[in-house]
C-alpha cells in the first residue's frame, strides 16, 4: 500500500499533485490510499484524487490551521502500515515542507526531501533523484519505509474521465478523528527578536532614500561602480577579466 499525505488548506498545492502522480505511477492498480487532516470541506480536493485512480480517501477530522507537528501526529496512524509515504514537499499556505519531517519522525522512518524524479529501483527500493543546489542532481536508492517528498515539478496530475469523476462524487470518505494537539511546550528559550524602534523618514528622491535604507553612500557607490567606453572586442575582454577578478572564472593554464 502507499498513501499519498496532502495537507489541507483550502487548496491542494502543485507538489501535493505531483505526490499522487508519482504514487499513482508506483501502483497503478488502485493500491493508493489519500489521507488528509482537516474539516468537512476537504473531502472535495478528496473526491479528485479517487477521480484520478486513488482507491481509497481517508479524511482526519480537525480544525484548520493546525501546527505541523499537530498534522503529522495525526496523518502518522493511517500511514503506519504503508510501503511507501509520498507526500509534498511544500504546502498551498506557508511551504515550509516541515510535515514530511514531522511524520518521518512519528514513523521512525527515513526522509528523501527535494524529489525530481523517483521510479522502481532494484531490491525492493526506489530510485529517486534529490535536486541539489546549482543545478546538481543526487540518485539515491530509497528503502521501503520511506518518506518521500516531492515537488511539484516532479509530475503533472493526470485528468479523470467523467464517469470517474461522477463515481466518485458518490465514494465514501473514511472519517477519522486527529488524535488531541499537544500543548505548546513552555519555558523554552526561543530566538531573541529585538524590539522595533521608530527611526527618521528619509528625504530626497527615490534613489536618496534607498542609498539611505541600504547604508551606501555616495563615496562608497562611487568606489564600487566604473563606467568604461570601450569598443565591443575590448568590453568583452574587460568583463572577461573582471570576473576572473572577482573569482567568477578561473585564469587562464
Amino acid at each position: 500500500m502507499i498513501v499519498v499525505c496532502w495537507k489541507w488548506t483550502g487548496a491542494t498545492s502543485a507538489a501535493d499533485r505531483a505526490a499522487l502522480e508519482v504514487a499513482l505511477g508506483l501502483s497503478p492498480e488502485g493500491g493508493v490510499t489519500v489521507v488528509s487532516v482537516g474539516p468537512p470541506a476537504a473531502e472535495a480536493a478528496l473526491r479528485e484524487a479517487l477521480a484520478v485512480g486513488a482507491g481509497r480517501a481517508v479524511r482526519v477530522d480537525a480544525p484548520s490551521g493546525l501546527a505541523s507537528a499537530d498534522v503529522a501526529r495525526a496523518l502518522a496512524p493511517v500511514c503506519g502500515r504503508a510501503e511507501w509515504v509520498v507526500c509534498g514537499d511544500a504546502s498551498a499556505d506557508r511551504g515550509s515542507g516541515a510535515v514530511p519531517a514531522f511524520l518521518a519522525a512519528e514513523l521512525g522512518s527515513g526522509q528523501a526531501l527535494g524529489l525530481v524524479g523517483v521510479r522502481p529501483g532494484a531490491n525492493g527500493m526506489l530510485r529517486v533523484v534529490r535536486r541539489l543546489d546549482g543545478g546538481r542532481r543526487e540518485v539515491l536508492d530509497a528503502p521501503a519505509g520511506t518518506v518521500l517528498s516531492v515537488e511539484g515539478a516532479a509530475a503533472s496530475l493526470r485528468r479523470a474521465s467523467l464517469p470517474a469523476e461522477l463515481a466518485a462524487g458518490r465514494a465514501t470518505i473514511e472519517v477519522r478523528m486527529a488524535p488531541p494537539a499537544q500543548p505548546e511546550p513552555t519555558g523554552e528559550p526561543r530566538p531573541y527578536r529585538p524590539r522595533p524602534r521608530p527611526v527618521a523618514v528619509p528625504s530626497g528622491d527615490a534613489g536618496d532614500r534607498i542609498r539611505w535604507l541600504t547604508g551606501v553612500s555616495d563615496e562608497t557607490e562611487a568606489a564600487s561602480s566604473e563606467v568604461v567606453a570601450l569598443a565591443p572586442p575590448a568590453a568583452a575582454a574587460c568583463i572577461v577579466e573582471h570576473l576572473r577578478a572577482w573569482g567568477y572564472l578561473a585564469a587562464p593554464p
